[in-house]
């Protein structure tokens, strides 16, 4: 398909046609974590499942730093290749790869100083805190693949490429596996074997992913004349802090209602671990819809053309909309055998009746967040920063003081029931923002 597809082609077809390989590389990207998660709970045990579980919040914290950063970046990515501006293009590419990079070195060095303070503020049973410990530092020094593979699968998006990360991520995430039953099973390395495998996998595709994007920009042969541009990097940070925000809410929420959970105990925080795998495979589609509908915007905006933001964003309801029909579905009937799949045979019923009534519960609302993500991705798309940083951070604040306030008195259930309510209010505001049409009218400065 023509390179500037985006532009061209009718809107359902081309949204699909971007999202579908970010959405099977997104379920490739979340099988990391759930097989980590699987293997350790079937092949160690219940403590080392909530041992890797304790630390998931604060994990996808940095992964979703690396997402947003990318894609905030990938928008004048998007918008000057749209332009056919090649130039800028690759100076703001060249610009954001290094800037990331230097901010990933420096997270995984104060992750590996402060790992064990940061799991005792987050209440970590002590009987699970070893285990947590290792998992943590093993992922804080491979955070610079992490960062890497992520900023340029952003980056590959923005082209329209998104085929080459689905492809990296269906290698990467096969051998991760592969090393993870090696380490565990054969090595017998418990946690930190799943956490070795991860870094492995990360670093070889990450590396890979380099290389390749290095092949496709001498496709574009214009010289930038410089590698890092400050300006470039102030114009990017405007539209990518934002953006980190929006990508971080959910898991910035999970960090900090941790807490709470742990307090529930090792039994409960394994199903809750469990169940929170689940979640993440569940909105990868919403959140691929979020991403396809930014670089849509984007890239259309840079055109020209406005109504076809408005057709894409309107066809863009009736994707998520299924999509959500059919997690519900799938939730509601096979909410046992899907939580039974991390617990082994000593597993505690404590811990699966607690997983199997959060994803019911959650199923059926997933068609909040995918409002969410579309309506936040066209303001992100065009550059309307000011509501969407404002709804986002409204989402944040509900969930987290709902959780916090209720969980104590009332029980853990009153942790999942809070997200909803974050999620809803978050797309009402974007909605009534996207609807005064600023988004028309808002322009991104030119370093």
């Amino acid at each position: 398909m023509d390179k500037e597809y985006l532009i061209r082609e009718r809107p359902l077809k081309a949204l699909l046609f971007f999202a579908f390989p970010m959405i099977i590389g997104n379920l490739f990207q979340q099988f990391y974590t759930m097989a980590d998660s699987v293997i350790v709970g079937r092949f160690v045990g219940e403590n080392a499942l909530a041992a890797v579980g304790a630390s998931y919040s604060l994990t996808n914290v940095f992964i979703s730093i690396a997402i947003g950063g990318g894609v905030g970046a990938s928008v004048i990515v998007s918008q000057t290749f749209g332009q056919r501006d090649y130039r800028t293009m690759k100076r703001s590419v060249s610009t954001a790869l290094i800037a990331f990079l230097g901010v990933s070195i420096l997270l995984g060095a104060l992750g590996l100083l402060f790992s064990t303070s940061i799991m005792e503020l987050l209440r970590t049973p002590s009987n699970i805190m070893d285990d947590a410990v290792t998992y943590l530092n093993i992922y804080f020094i491979g955070l610079p693949f992490l960062f890497m593979y992520n900023v340029l699968s952003a980056m590959f998006n923005a082209l329209g490429r998104s085929r080459i990360p689905l492809y990296l991520l269906i290698f990467s995430s096969v051998l991760n596996v592969a090393l993870d039953i090696y380490m565990v099973t054969s090595l017998h390395m418990g946690v930190a074997g799943v956490a070795w495998a991860t870094l492995i996998a990360q670093g070889i595709s990450a590396v890979l992913s380099f290389c390749l994007f290095l092949r496709e920009l001498k496709t574009h042969p214009e010289k930038t004349g410089i590698c890092f541009d400050v300006a470039e990097l102030k114009n990017m940070t405007r539209i990518a802090l934002p953006s980190i925000l929006q990508q971080s809410t959910v898991s910035i929420g999970m960090m900090l209602v941790q807490s709470v959970v742990n307090s529930f105990g090792s039994e409960m925080l394994a199903g809750y671990s469990a169940a929170m795998r689940i979640e993440s495979i569940a909105i990868v589609p919403m959140a691929a819809m979020g991403n396809a509908i930014s670089s849509y915007v984007a890239q259309n905006i840079g055109a020209g053309e406005y109504e076809r933001v408005k057709k894409g964003y309107h066809t863009s309801y009736g994707i998520v909309a299924a999509f959500a029909v059919v997690l519900c579905v799938v939730l509601q009937l096979f909410s046992v055998p899907i939580i039974s799949m991390f617990l082994d045979k000593d597993g505690t019923q404590v811990a699966l009746d607690t997983g199997i009534d959060c994803i019911r519960f959650m199923g059926w609302f997933f068609v909040m967040i995918g409002l969410k993500m579309i309506t936040d991705g066209v303001l992100r798309g065009a550059g309307d920063m000011t509501m969407f940083t404002v709804a986002n951070l409204v989402n944040l604040g509900l969930r987290v003081v709902l959780a916090i306030t209720l969980a104590p008195r009332f029980g853990i259930h009153m942790v999942w029931m809070a997200v909803p309510i974050g999620w809803t209010v978050n797309y009402l505001i974007s909605f009534f923002e996207y609807r005064t049409g600023k988004w028309r009218r808002v322009k991104l400065k030119k370093g």
